[in-house]
Formats: C-alpha cells, sequence, structure tokens
C-alpha cells in the first residue's frame, strides 16, 4: 500500500518547485509506494502519466523511483495523490496504464469532488467495468458509465455524440463479454458503406474483403479486446458476422448482439429496416455522430430520427456524449470543442 504524507514545504523543497511555479506551492504530498514494477508503470515512458496529471491539475510531481513528491495547491495536490493511489492499485494487479486510463483516472476524482465532499458509497462502487478475458475495461467519463449502466439494463440502447469518446469500443466490449459468457451465440456488427452508395461489387475478393475497409475500425476494437484466435475461430464459424447495413434486410436476429457503427449515415428507411431485425433474446446497440453525416444532400439521418421518435421508449435507453467526453487524445477533445463552438456561432 502507498504511504503518503502532507506538509508545508522547506525552503529547499521550495527551490525545487520554483523551476515550474512562479510561486512555491501552497501544499506538499510525499508518497511512497511499496512496488517498485507498479510504480514505474504508474509513472509510464518519459514520465508522461505524471506529465498529464501535472497539466490537469496544475500541480508538479517529482518521481525519485518509487518516491513520488506533489506539490501546488491544497486541492490539487489532494486531487493528484488521489489519482496516483487509483492507478497505482490497477498498476498491481498488472494492468497496463494507457493515458487513457490516467485521463479517466482525473476524471473521476475530479468528478467526485474534494475529500470532504465525497461520497464513500460513490468511492466504493467506482465507474463501471465490464469484465473480458483478455483484460478489464473500464469507464472513464461519467457518460461512459451512464452508457455500460444503460448495456446492462437495456435491450435497446443509442450512443450518440462526437468521434473519441468510446461509443463503438464499448460496445464491442460489451458484445464480447456476452458472448463469452453464452449469453448470447453470436455477435452481428454492421456499417453502413456510404462511400460506395451499399454497391459493393466493384471491389475485389470475397464479401469480407469488399467490406473490410468500411468495417475496419469494428476489427480492430475485436482484435484488442478479444484473443486474437478467439476471434479467427468465430469469424470462421459465423459466430462473429461482420456486414454492411445493405445485407440486413429480411432477417431476424435471435440470440445475438448486435451493433450498428456510424449509424448517423444510415436513411430513416435503413434505420427503421435495422430496428425491425431485432429478435428474440438479442441486443442491439445503435452508434454514431450526427456532426458527421456523409448523407447526400436533402437526405434525413435515419439516428437523428429514430433518436426523436425512441426518446422516452421502456426498453431503449439513450446516452449522449460531449467533447468533454473525449479520450482518445487531448488535442481530439480540443478539436471537437472547436468545430461545436463554430457551429454554435
Amino acid at each position: 500500500m502507498p504511504k503518503s504524507a502532507s506538509e508545508q514545504p522547506s525552503l529547499a523543497q521550495s527551490r525545487k518547485f520554483d523551476r515550474n511555479m512562479s510561486i512555491p506551492p501552497e501544499a506538499q504530498v510525499v508518497i511512497d509506494f511499496d512496488d517498485n514494477r507498479a510504480a514505474s508503470a504508474l509513472v509510464g515512458p518519459y514520465g508522461q502519466n505524471l506529465a498529464l496529471i501535472e497539466r490537469r491539475l496544475g500541480v508538479v510531481v517529482d518521481s525519485r523511483g518509487n518516491h513520488i513528491t506533489i506539490g501546488g495547491s491544497r486541492d490539487g495536490c489532494d486531487a493528484a495523490r488521489r489519482v496516483l493511489e487509483s492507478l497505482y492499485a490497477q498498476a498491481v494487479k498488472g494492468h497496463d496504464l494507457a493515458q487513457g486510463d490516467v485521463d479517466g483516472a482525473i476524471r473521476a476524482v475530479v468528478a467526485q469532488g474534494s475529500l470532504f465532499e465525497f461520497d464513500a458509497k460513490n468511492a466504493k462502487s467506482g465507474f463501471e467495468t465490464i469484465n473480458l478475458r483478455k483484460r478489464p475495461v473500464r469507464a472513464r467519463t461519467a457518460a461512459q458509465d451512464s452508457y455500460i449502466r444503460a448495456l446492462k439494463r437495456h435491450e435497446l440502447v443509442f450512443g450518440v455524440g462526437p468521434a473519441g469518446t468510446g461509443k463503438t469500443w464499448l460496445a464491442v466490449a460489451h458484445a464480447a463479454q456476452l458472448f463469452e459468457r453464452k449469453e448470447v451465440d453470436r455477435i452481428i456488427l454492421s456499417r453502413p458503406a456510404v462511400e460506395a452508395g451499399e454497391r459493393l461489387g466493384f471491389l475485389p475478393g470475397d464479401l469480407r474483403e469488399k467490406v473490410d475497409p468500411y468495417l475496419r475500425p469494428i476489427y480492430d476494437a475485436l482484435y484488442d479486446l478479444m484473443d486474437a484466435r478467439v476471434v479467427e475461430r468465430a469469424l470462421q464459424a459465423g459466430e462473429i458476422e461482420i456486414a454492411p447495413l445493405a445485407f440486413m434486410r429480411g432477417r431476424t436476429l435471435t440470440n445475438a448482439a448486435i451493433i450498428l457503427d456510424e449509424a448517423q449515415n444510415t436513411t430513416s428507411m435503413q434505420m427503421k429496416m435495422f430496428l425491425t431485425r431485432l429478435g428474440e433474446n438479442s441486443r442491439m446497440i445503435i452508434t454514431g455522430d450526427p456532426s458527421q453525416v456523409d448523407l447526400p444532400n436533402g437526405q434525413t439521418s435515419g439516428l437523428a430520427e429514430a433518436a426523436r421518435l425512441l426518446d422516452g421508449v421502456d426498453g431503449i435507453a439513450q446516452v449522449r456524449f460531449t467533447g468533454e467526453d473525449v479520450i482518445r487524445h487531448e488535442l481530439v477533445a480540443r478539436i471537437v470543442a472547436a468545430y461545436e463552438g463554430a457551429k454554435e456561432r
């Protein structure tokens, strides 16, 4: 377990922090971690995890092996300490720490507020987790937490919001969990191939090779979340099926986890057709970004229409993400915010 202590900085310590701050830190927290390997994972390559904590929380973090010193405001130091302890607990369990995990821990601590306002019950439960054989997938934002909860409780879920918020990633993770637990017999992943007008015959190869370019993001998520041999075996056996939206017509999908990605590029008729494919003991997840519609001018997005018509229908959940939920990269969040600001103006 980490050992921590908080105290006012000495003159020498203040000079050390003067290199990064215009004034000496108001408080200082010192943490000693027992597990050297976990402490190294906590710091990250070239200290990138600590650098992210510094930028986001306005503190200065100094690392010497498993000895970490935090300087800054009292609230900033307390928040940084809780972030580090949360990440250390994950590292001790052998989990790899990506910058998205660091960002998620920061968001969780900021959302929880100060130590004195912190709800102990919520602190214990934390954000929802999808447990897969390969590795656990944790919610990193409040919206992702709501999304996972909705996926567990509803048969039909809409995940709507900008790129980089984890809509497709978490949808595939949930489908993979259902498949691994034998709660469904197969996973069906679909996407409209708008760029080719749904006419894929001119592309070389068999059906899978024709649609691969359009469905590559879903493949990437599958291989990241499941063992490659399991994915290949399931693809060959038809237990994981990847197909363009055009080939869904006339089917009834039972005992399946069904995902429609890039749903903003469906027409009204396509969306109605897809929604009515839902069969017994199936779960359906529809994801899309209304700000990136590639349909020809004059065509209404099936996603926008379905979200409006089905709002409040029992058994259907809608989770909306914003630019604040972007976890892909700090710059992606700023890019989304810039475009949203321009649209509002």
